[in-house]
């Protein structure tokens, strides 16, 4: 279990519903001991003392258990931490990639090594703006020591049993893209599907009903699957950039240098605990896209994901080898200490710096300021509806807090006759509605509204509709009024798109994250940091999140932005439109959406695998079995299983 974790820095999520008894249940059985004399009375004092085992809880007896619903399930983590992740490398050796005479990709154990592995390893963009702003860094020089410590000769491959590092350290902003394309895409297919919400059978292949939910917070997925199963229709089947590119390299890497899927150790450097939760999911193991060739092979699930490991457990992982973090070297990784991905077209997608071409040599962008921190799911979504209708008008209004945000797409038709002025009915045309929600208060406010009425048991009852977001906040603006004035009907289905967050604040305030006042970072980490508030240090981590957009290499991808957080109205004229034709292509939100589709068409026929095995998943509902099917209650059944080892809750 990690060390820098306790239950003081889990205070973003929904508090545990029932005590765990996982540990209790576990408990390994004690052989009684022989007694030779049966007649013999044994006292207290000459019984020998019991050395029970220390119960052991997994993610997978977290999932399974349902005994709580909170982020709290990532203080019973025993494996994925800082020192699992040394234990696997001086464990394993790294594999040598070499050539072979055909000119294939091939992968080969050093000399008088027996088990090794591929190391390779994936940050999200969060992660580096904490490191940043803990370190007074821009967010492009923390990703080099990050790269420095994963992968360079001074990092972790510098001690260890075998000196073994990590071969390819990888933006998730890359696979973050591709998400963004695939979730406008979703809206865009079918933005008034229905499905049967009472149906038990897998929901992979079904497209979710409006609205549809972000899916990319694993602790509020954790939080529907337990607690609101009603929401579950709703929720994208979008894989999360953590998903996507474990699947990634774990499909193309196995197949490219010819070895299993367990001799590919993945990291992911994620700012929350509860991706760790997400990782030890069973629908994101090599047994949902396998080939078919292989769907018989009698070896266990391989995960996508192997490990997780959050900021601060990134700085205690230097500090573990003996490494200054702040010391790392503040520069990319020379040549020599780089490794060519064995797919030339997703080599160049994936590090797009060694693309062969210098016009399209540049760095994965973070969004726009207007985006917010996690991901800018809402906010290409709104960008694609724009550029799909032209002169539309964005309207935006603020909930009850900054965490709750309504946005709201018109546009005036054209007037019936060219001699006669539009009518008042003629110009609010409500095209789009979506809305943002973050922080546990919040999400409970919205599966509420979510949740279907009861029938009515009175004959001719009509039951009553839900409130919309408009209704529940403070205050309506005038944009928002005047968008809905011809729109009684305000139910949330009608809302084409919601963006949940469990975190407030966004990603960028994860549990994982490096805080205002955490101590053993070093000297250095604390400077500029006495006095500070938690939220003037979320508003510095922020900062290092965004300018990542100041400092890329070349801005040519970029496109014109709206800001679509401040309340009020945004016009799109023909001049500001957002979809933008350079040269061919089919640039939305800054993003080539021809390149990201075309890769993934790419990856799709390269791996023989289909899209709908490699990009999307599924949610279940998680059922408790505590208190059922048993003779007492489910608090009795707690109290008489602490009870055996002496204690209780």
């Amino acid at each position: 279990m990690s060390a820098i974790l306790s239950a003081d820095d889990l205070n973003d999520f929904i508090s545990p519903g029932v005590a765990c008894i996982k540990p209790v249940e576990t408990l390994p059985l004690q052989k009684p001991e022989e007694i030779n004399n049966p007649y013999e009375v044994t006292t207290e004092d000459r019984l020998s003392k019991q050395d029970h085992a220390p119960a052991q809880i997994s993610l997978t007896d977290c999932l399974a258990c349902s005994g709580c619903v909170t982020s709290a399930e990532a203080v019973l983590v025993s494996l994925q931490s800082h020192s699992e992740v040394l234990n696997t490398l001086d464990s394993h050796p790294s594999l040598t990639l070499r050539h072979d005479a055909e000119g294939n990709w091939r992968a080969d154990l050093p000399n008088g090594a027996i088990d090794g592995k591929i190391f390779v390893a994936s940050v999200s963009p969060q992660v580096r703006a904490s490191i940043a702003a803990t370190y007074g860094l821009s967010e492009r020089r923390a990703g080099w020591m990050i790269d420095q410590l994963l992968g360079g000769v001074s990092g972790l491959a510098s001690g260890g049993k075998h000196c073994s590092g990590f071969t390819w350290v990888v933006d998730t902003n890359a696979m973050r893209e591709a998400c963004l394309v695939l979730s406008g895409d979703e809206i865009v297919a079918s933005p008034f599907s229905s499905i049967d919400t009472n149906s038990s059978s897998s929901t992979a292949s079904i497209t979710p009903k409006k609205p549809i939910l972000s899916s990319a917070c694993p602790g509020w997925i954790c939080y529907a699957e337990k607690t609101h199963p009603h929401v579950l229709p709703h929720l994208s089947r979008l894989k999360s950039p953590q998903a996507l590119t474990g699947t990634l390299l774990k499909t193309v890497l196995s197949q490219r240098l010819n070895v299993r899927p367990d001799q590919i150790w993945h990291l992911a450097v994620m700012p929350c605990f509860d991706k760790k939760l997400e990782a030890s999911r069973e629908e994101l193991t090599d047994v949902y896209w396998r080939p078919s060739s292989h769907a018989q092979r009698p070896t266990p699930p391989v995960r996508d994901v192997d490990c997780v490991i959050t900021a601060r457990e990134l700085v205690m992982l230097a500090d573990t080898r003996g490494i200054s973090f702040p010391s790392l070297p503040q520069e990319p990784l020379p040549p020599s200490s780089t490794s060519f991905f064995p797919d030339p077209i997703l080599n160049s997608y994936l590090f797009p710096h060694h693309h062969p071409n210098p016009c399209k040599r540049r760095r994965w962008r973070n969004q726009d300021p207007s985006a917010g921190p996690s991901g800018g799911y809402l906010h290409h979504v709104l960008q694609t509806q724009l550029a799909l209708h032209p002169n539309s008008t964005l309207h935006t209004t603020r909930g009850r807090n900054a965490d709750v945000v309504e946005y709201i797409i018109t546009r005036t038709p054209p007037p019936a006759s060219s001699q006669s002025p539009p009518t008042t009915e003629e110009q609010d045309e409500t095209i789009f509605r979506a809305a943002r929600y973050y922080g546990s208060r919040n999400i409970t406010n919205l599966v509420r509204k979510l949740k279907p009425p009861k029938p009515r048991r009175l004959p001719g009852a009509v039951s009553r509709p839900s409130p919309s977001l408009a209704t529940s906040a403070k205050t309506r603006g005038p944009a928002a009024a005047g968008a809905g004035a011809n729109n009684n009907n305000n139910s949330l289905a009608e809302y084409g798109y919601i963006e949940v967050m469990a975190c407030p604040g966004g990603c960028t305030n994860g549990g994982g994250q490096i805080k205002v006042d955490d101590i053993g970072l070093g000297d250095r980490s604390r400077e500029g940091r006495e006095g500070m508030s938690q939220k003037e240090w979320l508003a510095r981590v922020d900062e290092a999140y965004f300018s990542m957009s100041s400092d890329s290499d070349t801005d040519s991808a970029s496109s014109p932005t709206r800001d679509i957080d401040a309340e009020g109205d945004t016009a799109m004229g023909e001049e500001g439109q957002e979809e933008e034709e350079e040269g061919g292509r089919e640039i939305v939100n800054g993003i080539d959406v021809g390149e990201v589709r075309g890769m993934l068409r790419y990856w799709s026929e390269s791996t023989g695998i289909g899209l709908e095995k490699l990009c999307f998943t599924s949610f279940r509902e998680v059922v408790s079995e505590v208190g059922k099917g048993d003779k007492v209650g489910g608090q009795e059944r707690v109290v008489e299983l602490a009870g055996k080892i002496g204690g209780g809750w």
